[in-house]
């Protein structure tokens, strides 16, 4: 254990950083990785949320973007045109004050397009970060202003949590339902499970989240009322519903299209469940990480085969390995990359 001088020389040497994160006061609906991100942060580290206002006029060292294409949209036209009008101005103050960014790569690109004013803007934020975070191992493309930090884990957010025990035969979807995350194949590949692919049980699915679109809930719907078998709760829930819901799966599907970052991969294995994803880099780097029958790979395309064969695994016995990502240790590595970030943009002014 170090000694306590040492500590306090330690903390010493730590720069005070203000930092502006590109989210907005946590509420009951903000991403619990952000909120545990910011409640991880050493104490060297001043939070400070984002708006409009704040952005252009507060006073603030570093400014931290999460999914920034999310800081342009707006469902109302005039809207989006303000926040991107809005960004635009933000933009020039940052290169105007040389205020350096720090990016999280959740994923490599937008999910959906945003059109040609997206684009430019991304690309101008693009031009002023000075560090960027892959929240897992495969993202890493090597370059000296690239930290991987992995993604935390959800074990301390539900500890409060009861959870049920499992429904046998139970498959559940969870999380936003948009086209990317391939909820649609899913339905399909359960509507061409038959019950004798599992013998002395019943397969069933649940279907759990909000819909992005009328289209997507109608999907969803039309499979529950064609298959007594098929389930589902169709709106933003609480973390102790979901909770509940994680806890009666046999096994959490996840059949996205794309899938580089899964925080709801984390959150089934954090509540001790197992989780059938498509093979990727990163799922077959982290299926080695937690332990043999935890994070199960199909390849290409999910069918009915894919889902007895996961089915029939067992649940391994005790706890998935998510040592690595115990959230102290990540504040203290995102502590490390912002004052990395200061000194890249101070030899930048130099220049």
């Amino acid at each position: 254990m170090m000694p306590a001088h040492a500590m306090t020389d330690v903390r010493a040497a730590m720069p005070r950083i203000v930092v502006l994160q590109s989210i907005p006061p946590p509420d009951d609906t903000t991403n619990p990785y952000l909120r545990q991100l910011v409640a991880a942060l050493p104490r060297e580290v001043e939070t400070r949320y984002y708006s409009l206002r704040s952005a252009l006029f507060a006073h603030y060292d570093l400014f931290h973007v999460h999914w920034p294409e999310y800081l342009l949209r707006h469902p109302n036209r005039l809207r989006a045109l303000l926040k991107r009008l809005g960004v635009g101005a933000l933009l020039l103050r940052l290169w105007a004050t040389g205020t350096p960014v720090v990016r999280t790569l959740h994923n490599l690109q937008p999910h959906e397009g945003g059109g040609w004013t997206e684009r430019l803007l991304l690309r101008g934020l693009d031009r002023l970060t000075r560090r960027r975070i892959c929240i897992n191992a495969a993202g890493d493309d090597g370059s000296e202003a690239t930290d991987t930090i992995l993604h935390g884990h959800y074990r301390d957010w539900f500890a409060a949590r009861p959870i049920p025990p499992t429904v046998p035969g139970r498959l559940l979807y969870f999380g936003l339902i948009r086209p990317y995350k391939g909820v649609e194949a899913l339905l399909e590949a359960f509507g061409a499970l038959h019950d004798s692919a599992l013998p002395g049980r019943s397969p069933t699915l649940r279907v759990v989240g909000n819909p992005a679109s009328d289209r997507m809930r109608a999907k969803v719907q039309a499979a529950c009322d064609a298959d007594p078998r098929v389930s589902a709760l169709l709106r933003y829930v609480d973390d102790g519903v979901l909770a509940r819901e994680i806890g009666e799966a046999q096994l959490v599907v996840l059949p996205y299209r794309q899938m580089h970052n899964s925080g709801a991969l984390l959150l089934a294995l954090s509540l001790t469940r197992p989780v059938l994803v498509p093979w990727s880099e990163a799922n077959a780097r982290l299926a080695k990480e937690v332990g043999p029958g935890w994070v199960r790979l199909y390849q290409d395309v999910l069918d009915a085969e894919a889902l007895a064969e996961a089915l029939r695994i067992p649940t391994p016995p005790g706890l998935p390995d998510l040592s690595r990502r115990d959230w102290p240790e990540l504040g203290r590595q995102h502590h490390a990359t912002y004052a990395s970030a200061l000194r890249a943009a101070k030899r930048w002014k130099e220049r």
